[in-house]
């Protein structure tokens, strides 16, 4: 298959070892990509986690010797986890950098922000993070998401409800397009399943206290918390929640949690807690390409990345993957030519295959990959796969 051949080079690439730059380079202008992350604000940590992913997969690349036989050179621009400047930062790397591709752009509010400004000038984006349905439901045919929209990541815990035990769930999620999203698609797959639907409370991004939610929550008689929200805003709930004696399971979603991190930051708040990711860096044996999920964990830790920090820096590194291996395909570095051959992109990336299908109205479809989605559970102040992931 053509994506196993793909991860097979960058492979060989990794293990020679070398980053060595080929004889020509500085003869040509390098290929620009526009990258734009929270690298300040309330999510700066995880938009901080993506870059240094972009980073390992820029370095990768550019050791096998880049695309069409030049440098991979990353633009990247903080939107400061904020939709306005997430939109100017769009234009800057379209009108004066000129960058033919963009990744972008962590949260779904700061991605739909950006969107309008594909549009305007022609320039595709790799949406990486984002999972607001409404990213490739409004009619943008310049967006391509390999990040699960809620509604996917929600089938794809369907199958596991019965193991979690769900019979009655409240929901606590960011005020924002992704939280908002997330309420909506676990609240329907939950009442299809037969699992009743409580108390459903919203807090603010840059929010840190949330005691009168919990307070709420925990009078409802619920048996599960579905939480969505960035790890620093999970670790303040569930430390809030164990004050309260909330009792219950929790579920947190997006596979933004860092379960490394919240062990270290929430302590015995986090025990027993389960977290929907997309990445497994502790088991990269069991992900659909163990070799480059193994060698993406070693070079990680090899820069001195905090571990924590695996769980969205894979995100980075597929993004960049992704577009190179449009420009690659399509055999030139432009905006119409990549949007073009994104369609016809098929390769293995660190979540698994990545392969576009059409979403979104009728002529200005948006591309969405279906990405591969997992459960761990901490357990002794450890991640654990659950049993019942185990078996599957």
């Amino acid at each position: 298959m053509r994506h196993t051949r793909i991860a097979g080079i960058l492979l060989s690439a990794i293990l020679v070892g070398g980053l060595a730059v080929p004889a020509g380079w500085a003869q040509q202008d390098p290929v620009k990509i526009g990258v734009i992350q929270p690298l300040s604000g309330p999510v700066a940590a995880s938009g901080n986690y993506v870059r240094m992913g972009t980073e390992i997969a820029r370095d990768w690349i550019n050791a096998r010797g880049g695309v069409l036989g030049r440098q991979i050179q990353l633009v990247i621009e903080d939107n400061k986890s904020d939709p306005k400047e997430a939109a100017s930062a769009a234009e800057k790397l379209i009108v004066r950098d000129k960058v033919p591709a963009i990744m972008g752009a962590w949260g779904s509010s700061m991605t739909l922000a950006v969107m309008p400004k594909l549009e305007e000038y022609g320039v595709p984006m790799v949406v990486e993070t984002s999972s607001a349905a409404s990213i490739t439901k409004k009619g943008n045919p310049w967006v391509f998401r390999i990040s699960p929209p809620s509604e996917m990541e929600a089938l794809g815990l369907g199958k596991y409800l019965g193991d979690l035990g769900v019979k009655r769930a409240d929901f606590l999620a960011v005020n924002t397009d992704w939280g908002r999203g997330a309420v909506a698609a676990f609240g329907d797959i939950l009442k299809k399943r037969g699992a009743n639907v409580g108390a459903v409370e919203f807090m603010e991004q840059a929010a840190t206290d949330m005691s009168a939610q919990i307070t709420k929550i925990r009078g409802t008689g619920g048996d599960t918390l579905f939480l969505t929200t960035s790890v620093e805003q999970i670790t303040l709930v569930l430390k809030q929640g164990q004050e309260q004696r909330l009792g219950r399971k929790i579920v947190t979603t997006g596979g933004s949690s860092s379960p490394d991190q919240l062990v270290r930051q929430a302590g015995a708040a986090a025990e027993g807690t389960y977290h929907i990711l997309f990445f497994l860096p502790w088991f990269p044996e069991a992900m659909p390409d163990g070799k480059l999920a193994k060698a993406f964990v070693d070079e990680w830790t090899k820069r001195g990345h905090p571990f924590a920090g695996l769980t969205e820096g894979f995100r980075g590194h597929d993004g960049i993957l992704t577009i190179v291996e449009a420009i690659r395909t399509a055999g030139k570095a432009e905006a119409k030519a990549i949007q073009a051959a994104l369609w016809k992109v098929s390769l293995m990336g660190v979540n698994g295959p990545i392969k576009f299908a059409k979403d979104g109205p009728p002529g200005k479809e948006s591309g969405q990959s279906q990405p591969s989605i997992f459960v761990v559970q901490i357990k002794g102040g450890k991640v654990t796969l659950p049993a019942f992931m185990a078996k599957k």
